[in-house]
């Protein structure tokens, strides 16, 4: 928390200039840049594992886009989804718990408009969730696995499930992951990953910080 309090209120310019770290002239086409620079920061140790980031404190870190009101701008990524073992796994044992039962939320400023140098760290914040959230948590992941496990994966929106979703996670259109279907049998079909959303991570900020206009959803 020291670490992350240092660098609260510095612009991702300077922090990534400090470091040998160049700035990418937008995130289209770097959309992982922000949170791999604070994973350097802060001395992240998991790199692309499915344990949390700070692996021997369970501390996940995840940074979160938000406006100028402190409301998040976007979903958050959460985990990539095992197609074949998801509908398998408790939910105690599940991905998603062991990566969101201790977050380290880095808010940065993310509007379009204010250059990807001159956009500001927020305040740290170390959260888990309350005994109502992990419910809310558990019920959209057992529903979702639930179906994945059933092999119908294709049958998933993101409109599918109240805090937390499925979407498509992928470089491109080309990448294909291994499903079941209903009767067993393999197929090819987009990565997916769990992302909350973002009314989810909004209540959590508001919870935790004084925020103009903004509530719990």
């Amino acid at each position: 928390m020291s670490r992350a309090r240092a660098v609260s209120g510095q612009r991702l310019g300077d922090l990534g200039a400090a470091h040998g770290v160049s700035v990418p002239p937008d995130l289209r086409r770097a959309k992982g840049w922000v949170g791999n620079l604070m994973e350097r920061l802060l001395g992240a140790t998991a790199t692309s594992r499915s344990v949390p980031d700070f692996e021997k404190i369970g501390v996940e870190l995840k940074t979160l886009p938000v406006s100028s009101r402190g409301v998040p701008l976007e979903s958050t990524f959460v985990c990539t989804i095992p197609l074949g073992e998801v509908g398998d796994v408790e939910w105690e044992e599940s991905r998603v718990f062991r990566k969101i039962r201790r977050v380290l939320w880095m808010p940065v400023q993310g509007e379009r408009q204010i250059p990807v140098g001159e956009r500001m760290v927020g305040a740290p914040l170390l959260w888990s969730p309350s005994d109502a959230q992990c419910a809310q948590l558990r019920f959209d992941w057992e529903e979702l696995a639930g179906v994945i496990g059933r092999g119908d994966v294709e049958s998933i929106t993101g409109h599918l499930g109240v805090v937390l979703q499925v979407r498509p996670k992928a470089a491109n259109a080309a990448s294909r992951r291994r499903g079941v279907d209903q009767d067993g049998a393999n197929f090819a079909t987009l990565p997916r990953g769990f992302y909350l959303r973002s009314s989810f991570t909004r209540g959590i900020l508001a919870d935790n910080f004084s925020l103009p206009e903004v509530r719990r959803p």
